[in-house]
């Protein structure tokens, strides 16, 4: 085993597309001269240390000569104690082929993250989170993320295997199809954001779509985190009864995105900023691959999580993640905010932002389909039910347990369901009614652009019941519907069970 330092002195700053990055002297091997050795392996370790304020990504280069079959790296850091309120130490990785590290991914070849400690890639098989493939000749680039650097610095070790010999045959991919049985036009129950063993999950796609099939799901998406390795994993896990759809949680410094059902193999870039301007063009990757645009808990309190890119890119908004929070909420009233935007800026609610609501279970006892998005679509297959999310057709839902049917109509007969618009004059009288199933003791509340203007009492223990309100255009613009538990006396709202989107009234 060899050993290099990569200290200060032999590091180099220099700029990769849009963003600053830090790339490290060459690993060099001895080109395949350990090929004929006692287990055919040839061993480097470097090591160093990172200071506060390190970019967002340091380059290690590694020199790969021919006749390698397969490269294994492993990486450990010092994680001293801090005072409180400091960040420490985190240190992601993954790694580049000879194809380079030019933003927009050609030569991506996995990553895990802070995930795994390990991992190899080589033609036949790739531990999860990267992609087999043939080890070519050139320059391969290990990437390190310093997520977090503690005041003492980030103190690292990386070790490099390559493996000499003849290369396994690579398998041929194969993916889920796009299309299920379905039944027709009808509400299909899905969650589009979940997390695998292929990136910082702890299930398999086997176990995720007995869950989604256990939580009543007819769709799930994959998603996750900077990579697309699972895509090829999925398609034994699809059937009949249950649409997967393919994407990513493209993971940034400044938020995150689900790329929503993306044609398979699509990779999206995560590596940059918001003050990079480069979210557009990767906003574009999403939808020419297919996918929807739909950034994810954009309130999250976590490191590098707030939303920081703003909506003008997004096809759909994800409002509820996970179990219920106070940054859901806030990210309820950011979304309905945008709502009022939308009526008030001359677009008459034309181009509004519907919202979404997703589990991001990552391991037990995460539910998977807790929330869901409930998508009135034409067929189960993945443009279909596209289609419902990008109107707006659905409705978020704590579980299977909960259906709505929300409608609006007007007094000749003109009606409208969510997602849609009742054109009336501005004085017709308009009756809004929801009918619920699965929600006892909740209570419901009709939100418009003026505010919360209706709270029902309690419905029964039974959980079904059907409220009504009436209004007309002049004074509601749009009406969407809550279901919230019961609360203690004060006035912070319970939880939701659910909530629409909206209807919107008015020619």
């Amino acid at each position: 085993m060899c050993e290099d330092d990569h200290g200060i002195g032999r590091r180099a700053l220099f700029v990769t597309g849009a963003a600053a990055a830090l790339t490290l002297g060459s690993v060099t091997f001895a080109s395949g001269a350990h090929a004929g050795a006692a287990d055919n392996q040839e061993t480097r370790t470097v090591r160093g240390t990172l200071p506060t304020g390190s970019p967002d990504f340091v380059y290690l280069p590694v020199e790969v000569p021919a006749g390698v079959a397969e490269i294994k790296v492993s990486y450990s850091y010092e994680r001293p104690s801090v005072p409180a309120g400091t960040a420490g130490n985190a240190l992601d990785i993954g790694i580049f082929d000879e194809h380079g590290t030019e933003l927009g991914g050609r030569g991506f070849r996995g990553w895990s993250g802070g995930a795994r400690t390990e991992f190899f890639v080589r033609s036949d098989d790739a531990t999860p989170g990267y992609v087999p493939g043939p080890v070519r000749p050139g320059t391969w680039h290990i990437v390190l993320g310093p997520y977090t650097v503690a005041p003492q610095g980030l103190a690292y070790a990386v070790t490099i295997t390559l493996t000499y010999g003849k290369p396994a045959p690579a398998p041929e991919p194969v993916y889920p199809p796009s299309r299920a049985r379905g039944r027709g036009r009808a509400w299909y129950r899905g969650d589009c954001h979940l997390h695998s063993w292929y990136s910082d999950g702890r299930r398999t796609p086997a176990e995720i779509a007995a869950l989604a099939r256990a939580a009543g799901l007819d769709f799930i998406n994959s998603s996750d985190h900077n990579t697309h390795s699972s895509h090829a994993h999925w398609a034994d896990q699809a059937g009949d009864d249950l649409l997967i759809m393919l994407g990513e949680e493209v993971t940034t410094r400044n938020g995150h995105v689900l790329a929503l059902g993306t044609e398979p193999g699509t990779f999206v870039d995560w590596r940059y900023r918001a003050r990079d301007n480069r979210f557009g063009r990767f906003a574009r990757r999403i939808r020419g691959a297919g996918g929807l645009v739909v950034p994810a808990h954009p309130h999250a309190t976590c490191v590098g999580c707030g939303w920081k890119f703003g909506f003008g890119e997004a096809d759909a908004v994800e409002v509820w993640n996970g179990p219920y929070t106070p940054d859901d909420e806030v990210a309820l009233a950011d979304w309905d905010n945008m709502l009022v935007a939308s009526v008030r800026d001359g677009r008459d609610g034309r181009g509004w932002l519907p919202a979404m609501g997703n589990s991001d279970a990552h391991r037990d006892p995460d539910p998977v389909g807790s929330p869901q998005t409930v998508v009135l679509a034409d067929d189960l297959t993945r443009e279909a039910i596209q289609e419902g999310i990008r109107a707006g057709r659905s409705y978020v839902a704590e579980s299977k347990l909960v259906s709505l049917s929300f409608t609006a109509s007007g007094a000749k007969g003109e009606h409208a369901g969510i997602g849609g618009r009742l054109r009336v004059a501005p004085d017709t009288p308009v009756t809004v009614r929801l009918e619920v199933t699965g929600a006892p003791r909740c209570t419901v509340r009709f939100v418009t652009d003026q505010g919360t203007l209706f709270t029902s009492d309690p419905l029964p223990v039974a959980g079904s019941g059907t409220v009504e309100w009436r209004t007309t255009a002049s004074y509601a613009a749009y009406v969407r519907a809550e279901l919230r538990h019961e609360t203690a006396a004060g006035p912070v709202p319970g939880a939701l069970a659910a909530f629409t989107n909206p209807i919107f009234l008015g020619a």
